[in-house]
């Protein structure tokens, strides 16, 4: 199903609310609009980081992920059928599993930042995790919401890996905790 904008200026927010997908109006400040917020912050998050991303397979597997959010956006928006399946997910976990084989494990902490990738890399997956709890907070009872917050928990995942990885492809050494201090 397509749809059409063809005005952006409603004025119909201009009191605190929006409509959902059923039609009715809803605060903007409620648990489900949270959940759709946090689901579009992280999208941005992830456009940013393309920004930054030279490797084609990456660029192409996070523009996938991009279309799988707007999916997920939707199905909150419109509490519809579940678009974001068990496939979705395999693919987070077939792609950390790709991605681990270029690392060595992880030996402690490791501090956010490094290449510039990377440390966008590092924003998008705290987006990711704060949109899991905003998703959980909303306490939906759609069928759908518990392959979201799967969905959401794998993807955090991806782009710790994924961080770590850009960062390796700059040349840029991971800094982890010093217990020391």
């Amino acid at each position: 199903m397509r749809f059409q904008l063809s005005k952006i200026i409603t004025k119909t927010g201009d009191q605190g609310t929006t409509r959902i997908g059923d039609g009715s109006r809803i605060s903007k400040s409620s648990p489900r609009i949270m959940a759709i917020g946090g689901i579009d912050e992280l999208n941005t998050a992830i456009g940013v980081l393309r920004v930054y991303i030279e490797d084609k397979e990456i660029f192409d597997n996070l523009v996938t992920i991009q279309h799988q959010l707007l999916v997920a956006g939707s199905q909150l928006a419109n509490s519809n059928r579940c678009a974001l399946a068990t496939r979705h997910v395999e693919f987070l976990e077939s792609w950390a599993a790709e991605l681990m084989k270029q690392l060595e494990p992880v030996q402690d902490f490791v501090l956010p930042g490094g290449s510039q990738a990377g440390a966008h890399c590092h924003v998008a997956r705290v987006t990711c995790r704060r949109t899991e709890r905003y998703v959980i907070a909303a306490d939906l009872q759609d069928e759908y919401i518990p392959m979201t917050i799967q969905y959401l928990n794998r993807l955090s995942d991806v782009l710790f890996v994924l961080a770590r990885v850009l960062n390796k492809q700059q040349g840029i050494s991971e800094i982890v905790l010093n217990r020391q201090i």
